[in-house]
């Protein structure tokens, strides 16, 4: 399962996302019932892609090439000059297993999907449920393009060992102290354990919540100095809260990450969430997107500058980071160091979670078939 963006990208039926994943064009459509369709983006007669724009808004889908007309769940419609015979229910778009977490879209590609989705949800809903991102509004997207791999991508999200020397602007909210990371949080130690309590008291979880193979987790930390937002002054960048339902200051950020493609952070004012796809071994597409409550006015409730200039600046520099590290990586001299157990615990995490994951497709068992069998 492959996480491809958020319910608010298509917030009204006809509003369609394309998201492009290897080879496979994906078209992500809010139909007319209100539920979010996945269909590949090609049309089902000479190959032509349908929708060319990242994100457009439609009545019906058609053809750019010949015309043929498709509804927005998928079924086609008109196709004109065809032979006498010719069945328009035998060649709807092609449709793709798609799977809204609590807001977070995710998509599989695959025939036969793994149902390890389904608790997955059952999991992280009641951790991202208060903060209401079905109804928030997406308010600005970057698309950034990274030269190295994605694993370099991936591997320095997951620590903070070089966060003091590298993300000023980060730093003046979040804690790089790795037990505030998640990866060794307790509920023994006194600032998590407080976090924890006066959070789960106002009704929102937030415990340390691991998945099977370490494949997601997420917890909700304190930030740094008092702060309550991702800001240069750590008050927040919106002054309407994100979710009318959460009463409470102070609740730091809820981090949730699921391998291989996406982290987020969710705040009391807004959420930014991170999605990071391959487009060849050595460039990797970086989207971040910030969101905010449905009425919230730019201008009035926030401006964009203050809302995104820490995470701006903090993708910029971890660009260079990964593709210094590339260039290094792809030296004759390059001889991988041990990881540091204290800093580097998430990158650990995710090493085993990859070759764990490939262990498992080579021998072809699925997820959920090992689960059952334990």
């Amino acid at each position: 399962w492959i996480y491809v963006g958020v319910e608010p990208d298509v917030p009204e039926p006809g509003d369609c996302m394309v998201v492009d994943i290897g080879r496979n064009s994906i078209l992500i459509v809010r139909d007319d019932d209100e539920g979010v369709r996945a269909f590949h983006n090609v049309r089902r007669h000479r190959g032509a892609k349908l929708v060319q724009e990242p994100k457009t808004s439609v009545g019906n889908i058609v053809c750019p090439y010949h015309q043929w007309t498709y509804g927005v769940d998928g079924t086609l419609r008109f196709a004109e000059h065809m032979a006498a015979d010719f069945d328009r229910s035998c060649h709807g778009l092609k449709p793709i297993h798609l799977k809204s977490v609590a807001g977070l879209l995710f998509i599989c590609l695959s025939d036969n999907p793994p149902d390890d989705i389904d608790d997955m949800a059952a999991a992280l809903t009641p951790y991202l449920a208060p903060h209401d991102l079905p109804n928030a509004k997406v308010v600005k997207q970057i698309d950034l393009i990274e030269l190295g791999n994605w694993k370099l991508t991936m591997e320095n999200n997951r620590e903070c060992y070089h966060c003091s020397g590298s993300h000023p602007e980060l730093c003046r909210t979040f804690d790089d102290d790795p037990s505030v990371g998640g990866v060794g949080a307790t509920e023994d130690d006194p600032l998590i354990g407080e976090h924890w309590r006066r959070c789960e008291a106002a009704g929102l979880p937030s415990k340390f919540l691991p998945g099977p193979y370490g494949q997601f987790r997420t917890t909700r930390m304190p930030l740094a100095f008092d702060a309550v937002s991702y800001t240069m002054s750590g008050q927040p960048a919106v002054s309407r809260p994100l979710s009318d339902a959460v009463k409470t200051d102070r609740i730091g950020t809820l981090m949730l990450f699921h391998f291989p493609t996406t982290w987020n952070h969710v705040l009391g004012d807004h959420a930014v969430t991170f999605r990071m796809l391959p487009i060849s071994p050595t460039e990797t597409m970086l989207t971040t997107k910030w969101l905010v409550h449905k009425d919230a006015v730019e201008g009035k409730d926030y401006t964009l500058e203050e809302l995104t200039r820490v995470w701006m600046a903090t993708n910029d520099q971890d660009r260079r980071i990964v593709e210094d590290n590339q260039i290094g990586c792809s030296s004759p001299a390059f001889e991988p160091g041990p990881y540091s157990p204290i800093h580097e615990a998430g990158v650990i995490e995710f090493v085993d979670w990859y070759v764990g994951a490939l262990k498992r497709s080579l021998s072809g068992d699925s997820a959920s078939k090992i689960r059952r069998i334990a």
